[in-house]
């Protein structure tokens, strides 16, 4: 019986303890979830199919932080050192000595040498998607332990701006199995964030990997990439709290977070050109008028604002103003072309045969309507998108079904064919990306168009050093992509991301990419 009180008490202090726990885990405040552990969530939607950069074909926050890049480029797009120092031409530039930096180390504790570089651009050609971005390399010597040189069939002039991307930058093949694969299982980078847990389907999570801050205190301690599709729930928990950065915000949530004082919207103008394209390879999109009457059909600022709120910017050209090869005078051209006349598309189908029409007004040919799947990803801005495409269309008689696939699948299979339209993007520097992605010889990876001159001038574009001689080069080829209509060029959306509880937090103004050495959170 002298027990009962220290029962009691027991009891009480347990049942404290409950309700404290409760509260807590009621309690998703971002201030109190940090505490001591400053943990950063960052919301977004699409997860990468690979942080093996050798083995995507599609980057984006979630593993570009793994990458160091050879190059960078200045906040005024400049190409500028970073892994690589310093550079030495050989005669005509077929060949170039590179020296690296000497204190550089990989995730894995190895250094950054010149033959870990040579490991690595090994793999990179011999099995990467990319491949085609290092060029036509004949041999990568090593001259010393930080010094290396690089000789190519041909001159290579868009290797220094590619060399700024992650798709070049060093991957530690240490920690590789003896097929050359498993980096997922201990993934070995060179880049600010080393990854530490991959949760396929719901995150990676990353930590600062000291080494490289130069003795600079990281200012947090580890970051979590959360993959959520759905924007009504990312929103959600970004505003209770759950998440920290809220990357690609909704655009109909941008108005109201603004209104939130705790909330710091950034906006920095994407490099990444929306479009819409087709696999030029079927029947049905063989004859130009057709795909004349396509772009034709398409309005864009209607687009951009129903569902984009006005956030981005119309493009009629293949390339958007912040590459290198962009033309005012072939912008303009395409302007003047394909400004949207449902009048002169109707036409234009007619005149290829498509004159008939059946009860639900589709336009037919030789008693077929005209019918084809489109293929979106899942991000919910993109569908919608989809959708004012699909009513444009049918207003000049085609029939668009919507697709909606995850992004790795769209990579996977659009380099097979497997195909009809689709709504997609790229994004790189240089106009040598009309070459390696979209319209060089082999290398249509999602358009599968074909053409002999247009091949010739890309060619000759990426072999050639001398800057202005390119840019009239990729001119001239532009000039036939606006005839040929291959695809249809859209726009480049306003990257908005929502921050909230951040002392400092920069986002690149070129590359778009977050620059962790300059993130702290709050204390």
């Amino acid at each position: 019986m002298k027990r009962k009180p220290y029962v009691v008490f027991i009891m009480s202090l347990i049942l404290a303890l409950i309700v404290s726990a409760c509260d807590n885990a009621g309690n998703s405040d971002s201030s109190s979830k940090k505490g001591n552990d400053r943990e950063i969530v960052v919301g977004l939607v699409s997860e990468p199919d690979s942080v093996d950069i050798h083995r995507t074909s599609s980057t984006g926050e979630a593993n570009i932080p793994l990458y160091d890049t050879l190059l960078k480029l200045d906040n005024d797009g400049n190409i500028v050192p970073n892994l690589i120092t310093d550079y030495e031409l050989i005669g005509d530039g077929k060949e170039v000595i590179f020296n690296l930096k000497e204190d550089a180390v990989f995730h894995s504790g190895k250094p950054v040498n010149a033959e870990a570089i040579k490991l690595s651009f090994e793999r990179l050609i011999s099995s990467s998607p990319f491949s085609t971005n290092a060029g036509e390399v004949e041999s990568i010597e090593v001259l010393s332990e930080y010094s290396f040189k690089i000789k190519w069939k041909d001159q290579f002039a868009p290797f220094f701006i590619n060399a700024t991307t992650p798709f070049l930058a060093p991957l530690d093949v240490s920690v590789l199995d003896a097929k050359g694969e498993g980096f997922e299982k201990n993934p070995s980078g060179s880049g600010p964030l080393k990854l530490v847990k991959i949760n396929r389907g719901d995150s990676l999570v990353y930590e600062p990997y000291k080494d490289f801050w130069d003795g600079q205190e990281p200012g947090f301690d580890s970051v979590k990439f959360r993959f959520i599709p759905d924007e009504e729930t990312r929103i959600l928990e970004f505003k209770k709290g759950n998440v920290d950065v809220l990357l690609d915000v909704p655009y109909q949530y941008i108005e109201d977070l603004e209104k939130d004082s705790e909330v710091t919207i950034k906006r920095v103008q994407s490099d990444t050109l929306s479009y819409l394209g087709w696999n030029n390879k079927l029947p049905i999109f063989q004859d130009v008028k057709v795909r004349q009457a396509i772009a034709l059909a398409i309005d864009r600022d209607s687009i951009i604002d129903n569902t984009l709120k006005g956030e981005a910017q119309a493009v009629f050209g293949p390339l958007p103003k912040t590459v290198f090869g962009y033309s005012e005078k072939i912008e303009t051209m395409a302007r003047e072309k394909y400004t949207r006349n449902t009048e002169a598309a109707k036409k234009l189908l007619s005149e290829a045969g498509w004159s008939e029409t059946n009860k639900d007004g589709v336009v037919m040919k030789d008693g077929e309507e005209f019918s084809v799947d489109l293929w979106v990803d899942d991000d919910p801005a993109n569908q919608r998108a989809a959708q004012v495409i699909q009513n444009q269309l049918m207003e000049i008689g085609l029939k668009i079904t919507i697709s909606v696939k995850e992004s790795a699948t769209i990579i996977e299979q659009t380099p097979k064919g497997a195909h009809e339209m689709l709504l997609w993007s790229f994004g790189w520097p240089d106009a040598d990306v009309l070459n390696f992605l979209l319209f060089g010889k082999d290398k249509s990876k999602r358009l599968h168009y074909e053409n002999e001159k247009i091949y010739s001038l890309l060619e000759k574009g990426a072999i050639e050093m001398d800057q202005e001689a390119r840019l009239m080069l990729y001119e001239k080829a532009q000039e036939m992509l606006v005839e040929e209509s291959p695809f249809v060029p859209l726009y480049v959306k306003e990257n908005v991301t929502a921050i909230r509880n951040f002392d400092s937090f920069e986002i690149h103004p070129i590359n778009n990419s977050i620059e962790w050495t300059s993130v702290k959170v709050s204390e």
